[in-house]
């Protein structure tokens, strides 16, 4: 509709301007009036024949286009054997052909025909002598005409290519994403795969073992020797259920209405009444005890929170320790979280790992050694979010973890050292 709009205000502005040119040079005469008609036919025949043309989406018929373009002529030659400056309408009629062409050779011959229609007018009008100046106007607005009509054509074929190319890049980058967040999907698979294989079934098996120790026992009638089973059947399940809580809320995520700090300070109390160890949270490197709002976005907090829980199962399972230290502070553009024990401390073959921004997280080891399951879903983690990850000895004996994950851009001018202890 907007389009139809206008072509209806081009054609009456043309009109207007063919018009007005008689106007300013009174007297008017016979010629006026016949350029006056002239107007008023090229009008009806836009009305009638022109306008549904340019309605259809497609180009039209070639019938129905070669009606319109003879109407067109004979108007455009009697309004030129009246004045010359009728010529003025090819403005209108050109554009028009463009349009409504059904293909480029239909056009460059519709352009021929107009501009004979310019010439024969002229010298009906006005003799020979008008012949030069009909075919120097004719010849070149006809190559204007051409020449810009080509170079529209060019541009939006440009365009054409363009869409098309957005739209495969738009297309390849949905089956990505699509691979993407399948791959995810595979991947936490196998990594909750590996961490009821290493935990819940390992203690289940030996819940098996063991009870089948105290049925031989029975059947033997060493009530001593079953008792001894069935109080270590109680810790291995006490244990089972400890590594079932410990798996269920690593797959939790910050509760975004109580916020990060909160969230690791209930899991580290969590942790402390399961274990009962002790463990503080240090939040002596954040600007008054807390995170600045807009800090870290959503995907970000989860690997903060995943981090203070990796470290602190790894405390659990291997440290050995009494205490444990959750450190969190805000310092150069990164949110930066510790885990500190004072147990004994990585194995001589566990060197400290070290990882820069952006690269790839190389498996930390385990305070026995041999590298862990949680770690090596941390180190991913860490990796996809451009942060850096750190395990090793503590300088005041037992184990460190140390994560960096990087801030939003709004928050990355707010922040302090933070002083390495």
């Amino acid at each position: 509709m907007t389009r139809l709009r206008w072509w209806d205000a081009a054609a009456v502005g043309v009109a207007l301007i063919v018009v007005g040119l008689t106007l300013v040079q009174p007297p008017y005469g016979p010629d006026d009036v016949g350029v006056w008609s002239a107007t008023a036919a090229f009008l009806l025949v836009y009305a009638f024949l022109g306008r549904p043309m340019v309605e259809l989406e497609d180009a039209a018929p070639v019938p129905r286009q070669v009606v319109a373009l003879v109407a067109f002529c004979l108007v455009l030659a009697v309004g030129c054997a009246f004045d010359p400056g009728y010529a003025s309408l090819q403005c209108f009629i050109y554009p028009f052909i463009w349009v409504t062409g059904c293909n480029l050779r239909v056009v460059l011959g519709e352009h021929v025909v107009v501009a004979a229609a310019i010439i024969v007018g002229s010298l009906v009008g006005r003799g020979w002598d008008a012949l030069g100046v009909a075919l120097g106007t004719a010849a070149l607005s006809v190559a204007f005409s051409i020449a810009f009509g080509l170079w529209i054509m060019s541009m939006v074929r440009q365009g054409e290519e363009r869409s098309r190319l957005l739209d495969e890049l738009q297309a390849a980058q949905g089956a990505l994403a699509a691979a993407n967040r399948a791959a995810g999907v595979e991947a936490e698979r196998a990594r909750l795969a590996r961490e009821i294989h290493d935990t819940i079934a390992q203690s289940l098996t030996g819940l098996v073992v063991v009870a089948q120790r105290a049925g031989r026992s029975l059947a033997k009638d060493d009530p001593g020797a079953a008792r001894e089973d069935v109080a270590l059947i109680e810790t291995i399940a006490r244990e089972a259920l400890a590594e079932t809580r410990t798996l269920v809320a690593a797959t939790a995520a910050p509760d975004a209405n109580a916020g990060l700090v909160a969230s690791i300070e209930r899991v580290a109390a969590a942790f402390a009444r399961e274990t009962g160890l002790r463990v503080d949270v240090d939040l002596a490197g954040l600007p008054g005890g807390a995170l600045p709002t807009g800090a870290l976005d959503r995907e970000h907090e989860v690997v903060v929170l995943r981090s203070v829980q990796e470290g602190l199962s790894n405390v659990r399972k291997h440290a050995g320790a009494d205490r444990a230290v959750v450190s969190l502070a805000l310092a150069d553009a990164a949110v930066r979280v510790r885990v500190d024990d004072d147990g004994r401390g990585p194995s001589p073959s566990g060197s400290p790992d070290t990882t820069s921004p952006g690269e790839a997280v190389s498996e930390a080891p385990s305070h026995t050694g041999s590298g862990g399951f949680g770690l090596a879903g941390l180190r991913d983690r860490v990796g996809l979010v451009g942060g850096t990850l750190r395990f090793g000895p503590a300088p005041a004996g037992g184990a460190r973890l140390e994560v960096a994950v990087p801030v939003t851009a709004a928050a990355s001018g707010k922040v302090e050292p933070w002083a390495s202890v």
